[in-house]
């Protein structure tokens, strides 16, 4: 064993195929294997290793697991991203719509690791969930940040598809500028 096992799971990612599953699996369970059954990085990096090969109703309950670990750091938001993404994928949106609104950290501004993924993935739970003009919503006021002139013109018309639910933590209030 060379190397840190962060260094190592990096390299494991850095080649992983997903055209050889077995393989896949076998080399990230012998990467876990080294740390404890509880271990929250170890339990992402093994929810994210099904997850990857297309085995997201296996993911599903490892990346809930290494959350109620206590998955730390730039993993803890990936892990919401990524745990939302199979929900919806496993024809669970209405979960991927809560978790995503329940875990405002995985959204803060600190959380550059995966920047606004977390609102582009609300916008497809939204859509999966049947709630298209609220995902339209969430999508243009996620965009409208990244404007540097209509912002308020695309704010205003993103708030008239529909009202935001209260306190929505993955659409905190932004202050109005004029579009020029």
């Amino acid at each position: 064993m060379t190397g840190s096992w962060e260094a190592r799971i990096d390299a494991y990612w850095a080649t992983a195929d997903d055209a050889r599953p077995e393989e896949a699996l076998r080399e990230m369970r012998a990467l876990v294997s080294e740390r404890p059954a509880d271990d929250p990085d170890a339990l992402y990096e093994w929810a994210s290793v099904h997850d990857f090969l297309g085995r997201e109703r296996e993911a599903v309950p490892l990346y809930e697991a290494a959350l109620r670990a206590g998955l730390a750091g730039d993993r803890e938001p990936q892990a919401v991203v990524q745990l939302a993404s199979s929900l919806r994928n496993t024809g669970r949106p209405e979960e991927a719509i809560r978790l995503l609104r329940d875990r405002p950290a995985a959204a803060s501004p600190e959380a550059t690791v995966v920047g606004d993924a977390p609102r582009a993935f609300l916008a497809l739970a939204l859509r999966d969930a049947g709630r298209t003009d609220e995902a339209l919503r969430v999508a243009l006021t996620a965009l409208a940040r990244t404007l540097p002139r209509y912002r308020a013109a695309v704010e205003r018309y993103a708030e008239e598809l529909t009202e935001a639910p209260a306190a929505d933590p993955l659409d905190p209030p932004q202050p109005r500028y004029i579009a020029r």
